[in-house]
C-alpha cells in the first residue's frame, strides 16, 4: 500500500492528511488537518502548508537549460578505492571518513526515508541515493560511508557555496544561471516537465491550466517555467513536492507540475491522480558539487561514465524507474568541454 493510497474517494483528504502527519517526512503539513471540534465553524477554511506563496510572472524568457551542459573531462581511469591522489578533493572526503550528500528526504523513488525496519539498512534510499552511493564507494570501496543532508530545493546551491555538503543529488536540473555558482557533473537523467492533476480534473495539458492555480517547489527551474507569463498560470510555490501533493488533495490548487519522474513519483503514492499532456521543456541533470574542486567533478564523470558502461546506470533506472514512462532508456551520453 503506498502512502497516498486510501480504500475510496469518501474521506479522501482528511485521511491522507492524517497519515501524512504519522511521517517526519510530511509533518510540515500535519496542521492542515481540519479541526473535529464541535465548536468548528462552517467557514472553516484548511490553512496552507508553511513557506506557501502566489509567485508573480516571471521573465517571458524562461530558463536557460541550453550552452551551459558541457561538464569536465575524467582524468583517465578512477583510482582505486582508498587510495585517492595525495592532496586531492578526494583524499580530504577519505581522510575525513565519510562523504556528505545534499539530497532529498521526502522525494518517493528518489530520496526518501528507508521503510525497512534493519538495522542495517540505509537511512535513505532512491534513484539519487543510489548515484551517492556509487560515488561513495569509488572513494571509499563501501557505499555505505555517506552522511546525508536532508536540504530542500532552494538549499541546493547554498548548501554547496558554504561548505556544508561536498555533493547534492536531488533532482536537480542543469541550467545556466545555476552553472554559473555551482559545477555539474555530465548528465546522469534526463526529463521533462509535464503536469499532475487529480483524475477527474478537466485538465488535459498545459494550456488548460491557463488561469489555473499549478503547484511547483520553491527554487527549482519548475516554478520558474510556471511563472512564464506566456502560460498564464498562477504559479504556487512551496516548500517541498509533500506540500504540493497535499494542496492538489485539499483542492487548494488545481495541479502540480514539475519533470515526469518526479511526478511517477507522487502518481504512484496517489492513485486518484494522473499525468497528462507532453513534456513542454527538456531538462538534463546533474550531481553538484562547488565550483573550485574540478578533480571532483572529473572524478564524479568518472564514476558516471563506469556506471554507464557496466550496466548499474540501467540497473538504478529499471528498479526505481522502470517502465513506468515507457522504456527504459539508454544513459544519457555525456557532453564534456
Amino acid at each position: 500500500m503506498t502512502m497516498y493510497a486510501v480504500a475510496s474517494r469518501r474521506g479522501r483528504t482528511a485521511l491522507l492528511a492524517a497519515a501524512l502527519c504519522v511521517t517526519t517526512l510530511f509533518a510540515a503539513a500535519c496542521d492542515t488537518l481540519p479541526s473535529t471540534s464541535p465548536a468548528q465553524s462552517p467557514a472553516h477554511v484548511t490553512p496552507l502548508p508553511d513557506g506557501v506563496t502566489t509567485m508573480p510572472p516571471g521573465p517571458s524568457g524562461g530558463v536557460s537549460v541550453s550552452g551551459c551542459e558541457a561538464s569536465l573531462r575524467p582524468d583517465g581511469p578512477l583510482p582505486a578505492p582508498g587510495r585517492m591522489p595525495a592532496g586531492s578533493t578526494m583524499d580530504k572526503i577519505l581522510r575525513r571518513g565519510y562523504l556528505i550528500a545534499g539530497v532529498d528526504e521526502d522525494s518517493y523513488l528518489f530520496g526518501y526515508r528507508n521503510p525497512s525496519t534493519d538495522p542495517g539498512a540505509p537511512p535513505l534510499i532512491g534513484f539519487d541515493i543510489d548515484f551517492v552511493r556509487e560515488v561513495a564507494k569509488a572513494v571509499f570501496g563501501s557505499p555505505d560511508k555517506v552522511r546525508y543532508k536532508a536540504i530542500t530545493k532552494a538549499q541546493r546551491i547554498s548548501s554547496l557555496t558554504d561548505g556544508t555538503v561536498d555533493i547534492v543529488a536531488d533532482i536537480m536540473t542543469v541550467d545556466c544561471e545555476r552553472a554559473e555558482k555551482v559545477a555539474f557533473s555530465s548528465d546522469y537523467f534526463d526529463a521533462g516537465q509535464r503536469i499532475l492533476v487529480n483524475q477527474s480534473s478537466p485538465v488535459n495539458s498545459l494550456a488548460d491550466l491557463a488561469g489555473r492555480k499549478a503547484c511547483a517547489a520553491a527554487g527549482t527551474t519548475s516554478i520558474q517555467t510556471l511563472a512564464n507569463p506566456a502560460y498564464r498560470v498562477v504559479p504556487v510555490s512551496a516548500v517541498n513536492w509533500a506540500d504540493c501533493m497535499v494542496m492538489l488533495q485539499q483542492g487548494q490548487v488545481d495541479a502540480v507540475s514539475t519533470t515526469d519522474l518526479i511526478l511517477v513519483g507522487l502518481q504512484v503514492q496517489d492513485p486518484y491522480t494522473k499525468i497528462v499532456g507532453p513534456r513542454f521543456t527538456y531538462e538534463r541533470h546533474g550531481l553538484a558539487m562547488p565550483h573550485g574542486e574540478d578533480d571532483f567533478v572529473r572524478f564524479v564523470n568518472g564514476v558516471l561514465e563506469k556506471i554507464r558502461g557496466d550496466g548499474t546506470w540501467t540497473a538504478i533506472y529499471s528498479h526505481w524507474v522502470g517502465d513506468r514512462l515507457g522504456p527504459v532508456p539508454s544513459p544519457p551520453p555525456p557532453v564534456y568541454q
